[in-house]
């Protein structure tokens, strides 16, 4: 059996073996409608052969007559790799991927929340549902309207539970006594020693891929920006890629180079402030009030530079909103001088600090045979000795030529991230001198004609591994579905699996280690 999609033309087989069609954009995606046979197979094939499963979700393409569409991106050899599954019907389905990647359990939950899509998962437990939504309320369903909530008595969360002489449970959260977005932590532990923890998050989802279906395409980029203040660069990154791809829009060279410049920055910036907060948890109030004021002035160049101490709307669709200067320039290239002498006496004095190195040493240790069966992304999977980083595995330009460096460590535990932050922030450094040094002259940015394509994806290696921005539209329909994949839902189940038998105490250090999004996966 095969047909032709009414949309993009090319056909769609039984079996494995599908149409491909290479969408446009600087990363080598490909995609494919498959039928559930085609779905299943090719996702054991993948699997198999060591390919890596990087987001799913899904869309409702009720309009153009396709029910309801499952969508996966993998990447696998050379490739990305793109498939759309239709699941017609009122009761829609398909077969799960998380027996395969149990990257997917968490992404599977929430696709049946938001949209009614179920699947033959181990875990049916709500990932959403915070009492929120009615059961028949599916908020990314084309036909939802937000009613007032209606009251109703909370339905107890499921926890997996341990049972044995000694063990009690510890519950943190969801409201924080610090500034920070809530997450609950259930802890099964004996004494204090962690024998089990569960992680609930999306208590404050913010809506916003609805959000984005009645906005512009190019509108939308502020919103995007601001799904993850921390991350802003990278995000509004990986949504112009998208939409220049379903844009046909060529950005100009120095365009191209300034983003890599704010994405580097976007870098830096955070790996100061999480250096900081690790040296506060590990007792070293000096180091956290070093790096705190390393980054503040590192924040306030920014501001003076770009309008924004964060980079916000410095990347939209078509280019950048800011330009660079001889003077800017040279700032920025004494500031490298600057921030480099500054951070390797830091360095120094953390690896030499013995009651510092007693809490990073073996704490948290994730190895790197459960980080790759797990699906770890980014610096957290870096810091396993895998090499996971879209700057180096897929260089676009301008990093196909700055030619950067991978940052491995091996242990994996909080020492090592520690590291990769370090050798980062040089790098980072380094590929900041050769851009200010080598950038093209020209215009920064190039006017996006209206969409033309149905499909665009784009993908940026943020500070905490690659942020993924896919727009699905149909010519039948005149809104467009944007999703937007934060590095957190591969690296939070991480965390679980680190904790195992160190000490309850050692929580917040190691937690801050990884440094995960509750914004980011909370969206």
């Amino acid at each position: 059996m095969s047909f032709v999609h009414p949309n993009d033309g090319f056909p769609m087989t039984r079996g494995p073996a599908v149409g491909w069609a290479r969408l446009p954009g600087p990363l080598p995606v490909d995609h494919a409608w498959v039928d559930d046979a085609s779905w299943r197979a090719l996702c054991e094939q993948w699997h198999a052969q060591d390919g890596r499963l990087i987001t799913l979700w899904g869309s409702d393409e009720r309009p153009a007559g396709l029910g309801f569409v499952v969508h996966a991106v993998f990447t696998y050899a050379d490739a990305w790799h793109w498939i759309s599954l239709a699941t017609p019907g009122d009761r829609p389905r398909f077969s799960a991927l998380s027996d395969l990647f149990p990257e997917a359990a968490r992404l599977e939950r929430a696709l049946f929340d938001l949209l009614g899509i179920s699947c033959d998962a181990r875990d049916k437990r709500p990932w959403l549902r915070h009492e929120a939504w009615g059961p028949a309320d599916f908020p990314l369903r084309r036909d939802f309207t937000q009613a007032a909530p209606v009251p109703k008595e909370a339905d107890p969360y499921p926890f997996v539970r341990v049972q044995g002489a000694g063990v009690h449970e510890i519950a943190v959260g969801p409201v924080h006594a610090g500034t920070i977005e809530p997450g609950h932590f259930r802890f099964s532990v004996v004494g204090d020693e962690i024998l089990r923890l569960e992680e609930r998050l999306g208590y404050t989802h913010k809506g916003i891929a609805k959000r984005l279906e009645g906005m512009g395409l190019t509108d939308a980029g502020r919103l995007v920006g601001r799904v993850c203040a921390d991350s802003t660069a990278a995000y509004a990154g990986a949504y112009a890629l998208a939409v220049e791809a379903v844009s046909a829009c060529a950005v100009p060279p120095r365009g191209v180079w300034l983003r890599a410049l704010l994405w580097e920055r976007e870098r830096i910036a955070n790996h100061l402030g999480d250096l900081g907060a690790l040296c506060q948890d590990g007792g070293l109030a000096f180091g956290h009030t070093q790096f705190g004021l390393l980054k503040e002035r590192y924040l306030q160049t920014q501001a003076r530079l770009f309008g924004h101490r964060y980079l916000m709307d410095t990347i939209v669709p078509g280019g950048v909103a800011c330009d660079i200067d001889s003077a800017a320039i040279s700032d920025m290239e004494r500031e490298c001088t600057a921030l480099l002498e500054a951070t390797r006496r830091l360095r120094h004095i953390i690896d030499d600090h013995a009651g510092l190195q007693e809490r990073f040493l073996g704490a948290g240790r994730l190895d790197r045979t459960r980080a790759r069966a797990l699906g770890a992304v980014g610096l957290a999977a870096r810091a396993s000795g895998i090499h996971s980083d879209l700057r180096l595995l897929w260089p676009s330009p301008p990093y196909d030529s700055l030619k950067a460096r991978i940052c491995l460590q091996e242990q994996g535990d909080v020492a090592a991230r520690v590291a990769v932050r370090f050798d980062e922030i040089e790098e980072s450094a380094r590929l900041i001198r050769v851009i200010l040094a080598e950038i093209p002259q020209g215009p920064v940015r190039a006017p996006c004609a209206p969409p033309k394509g149905t499909l665009g994806l784009g993908a940026v290696e943020g500070w905490r591994g690659p942020i993924v921005v896919a727009i699905t539209r149909t010519p039948e329909c005149a809104r467009h579905h944007v999703h937007i994949h934060d590095p957190s839902w591969q690296n939070w189940p991480l965390l679980e699996h680190a904790v195992l038998l160190d000490l309850v105490p050692d929580f917040p250090l190691i937690n801050k280690s990884f440094n995960l999004a509750y914004s980011g996966h909370d969206q």
